[in-house]
């Protein structure tokens, strides 16, 4: 929202009396709740969790009605971490099941969980033993009642597997801080852990896109309590009816951290494009590599926020960051 507000104004720069309608959006990461807020309202809860190494702390979640909206960011998320705690290995899910079980508790029926920005990658099962806990303390998975009829939607935009080397471990862990050999032994823990689930439900869901997002959180989901897995952003654009909301525009500004051949593979700003609907489509960013192909795939303007010249330390201070995209949007409506 704060990005937002500092690209209206740069825009205003140009053109003071321009016609500005700001649309806060998230592919599934940090920022989702915030976004699903400013889309359907609803009310706000916050409750006591335990973060990736089940230290106490305070998360949000979102109900609207019968929908909660979840951002496992917000218990289990790599931003909870300094870079030395950084260890997938012991990092765990556990608060994002607590926030599912506060959010059941509370009265919903549909569950929605945004699947970014997650420090972990442990298949999920932090997450189902945190919904053992709070719904069955004294027995197993097969206790639970309270479920049964809960829907549950996963929103991500990563489709990869649990396993493989496209999977979870071989692709996300590194950021998180796995070393080589602990690629390994979290891809062994993964399989071994989808192999035991297929022999129990008698189907296999780790092949699935998006089984892999969230260090095998979208697995556990999908496997074990039958979830919908759908396109963050597609999601999210959906729900603010974003093409009715952009039909008379003559510019939609976008953007993200970092620009480059990743975002074509549906990524936030490609969700953005798709949906334009042939309205000029800018896109600016803290880093842009692969310019060319950007707007090859349709972006009209590919910007990048900051000079050349500038430290990745000091373009990563907010007053910096705020400053940058304003003025980049000012330029880009002088051109």
């Amino acid at each position: 929202m704060e990005a937002n507000m500092a690209a209206a104004d740069g825009v205003r720069h140009v053109f003071p009396n321009a016609e500005i309608v700001q649309v806060p959006v998230s592919d599934g990461g940090e920022g989702f709740l915030c976004a699903y807020h400013a889309a359907i309202g609803g009310k706000i809860i916050e409750t006591p969790v335990r973060d990736p190494l089940m230290r106490r702390i305070s998360a949000q979640y979102l109900l609207q009605g019968e929908t909660a909206v979840i951002e496992m960011a917000q218990a289990s998320g790599l931003t909870l971490l300094t870079e030395e705690e950084r260890n997938p290995m012991v990092a765990t899910s556990y608060g994002t099941g607590q926030l599912v079980a506060d959010a059941v508790r509370h009265g919903a029926k549909h569950v929605i969980i945004g699947l970014g920005g997650s420090a972990t990658s442990d298949a999920g099962t932090g997450m189902l033993r945190a919904l053992i806990d709070s719904f069955a303390p004294k027995g197993s998975w097969n206790d639970i009642e309270a479920l049964r009829d809960i829907r549950f939607t996963i929103a991500s935009d990563v489709k990869n597997p649990l396993c493989g080397k496209n999977g979870a471990a071989h692709v996300f862990a590194p950021q998180k801080g796995a070393t080589p050999e602990m690629v390994n032994r979290l891809e062994e823990r993964a399989m071994k852990f989808a192999e035991v689930s297929a022999k129990h439900f008698g189907y296999d869901r780790s092949s699935m896109e998006g089984a892999g997002a969230a260090g095998g959180l979208g697995y556990a989901f999908l496997e074990y309590l039958n979830a919908e897995c759908q396109s963050g952003i597609q999601l999210l654009l959906g729900a603010i009816n974003f093409s009715e909301l952009v039909k008379d525009a003559n510019l939609i500004i976008t953007g993200e951290g970092a620009a480059d051949r990743q975002t074509l593979m549906g990524k936030l700003p490609m969700g953005i494009l798709e949906h334009a609907a042939g309205i000029p489509v800018a896109l600016i960013a803290g880093r842009i590599k692969d310019k060319e192909k950007l707007k090859e795939a349709g972006f009209t303007q590919v910007e990048c926020i900051n000079p050349p010249t500038l430290p990745l330390s000091e373009a990563m201070q907010k007053e910096v960051a705020l400053h940058n995209i304003e003025q980049t949007c000012a330029n880009l409506l002088n051109k």
